[in-house]
């Protein structure tokens, strides 16, 4: 793992990069970690199990700060310059790596919203993986949403106190989807929004969902 610096739409950008130097097809991966306000960043627990999944499964992969968090500059944006910094992220790691087979985009909580805005920009994306998004909090506009484009994992804490898991479950009914995309969804029991101590069990989820949707010819 690889302590790296890029430039984003608001200047420097601190991150981790993990990189499959064995394979130069190996598929790509970024993560994107939760609300920068609410004490957020790519070293929150279940972001970083997020991509250490990745990386256990042959991933090059990225995680890093949203402008304004740790050493990253500029200042927090309201999910618009966060978005921005996302998909420079997601650019960057791209350009490194012209030749992946697979393009994966993931997220926690405000992470996840911001991630599932992208999917909706970027048609490159093979996969995706939220947890926990905020879907049900006015705060969050999931209405680009409505046809999603790729298949993908949404996992959600059964006890989380600030998601409903209820108002994801209901969400993702109505969601239309493109010939062939699925979107599988897990709930993770007893589990609270932090999955502080169920942090086992959303790695063998994100373990084996990406064993089983990860280019087979790696």
């Amino acid at each position: 793992m690889s302590n790296i610096v890029f430039q984003g739409p608001a200047g420097r950008i601190e991150a981790k990069f993990f990189e499959n130097k064995d394979n130069p097809s190996a598929p790509i991966a970024l993560v994107l970690h939760p609300h920068p306000m609410h004490g957020g960043t790519m070293n929150n627990k279940a972001t970083y199990k997020i991509y250490e999944s990745f990386a256990k499964n042959g991933f090059s992969v990225l995680r890093f700060n949203f402008r304004g968090v740790g050493h990253s500059e500029g200042s927090f944006d309201n999910g618009e310059g966060e978005l921005s910094d996302a998909a420079a992220a997601l650019d960057w790691i791209h350009n490194l790596k012209p030749q992946a087979q697979q393009i994966w985009l993931s997220g926690f909580s405000f992470g996840a919203w911001i991630a599932m805005k992208l999917i909706m920009r970027r048609p490159d994306i093979d996969n995706f993986i939220t947890v926990a998004p905020p879907i049900g909090n006015p705060d969050y506009d999931f209405s680009s949403f409505n046809l999603c484009p790729t298949s993908g994992l949404v996992i959600s804490a059964e006890l989380d106190d600030i998601v409903n898991p209820n108002d994801i479950e209901t969400f993702l009914k109505q969601v239309q989807r493109v010939e062939n995309a699925k979107i599988n969804y897990a709930k993770i029991p007893n589990a609270h929004h932090l999955f502080t101590e169920h942090l086992d069990q959303l790695g063998k989820l994100l373990d084996q969902y990406i064993k089983m949707n990860k280019t087979k010819n790696m």
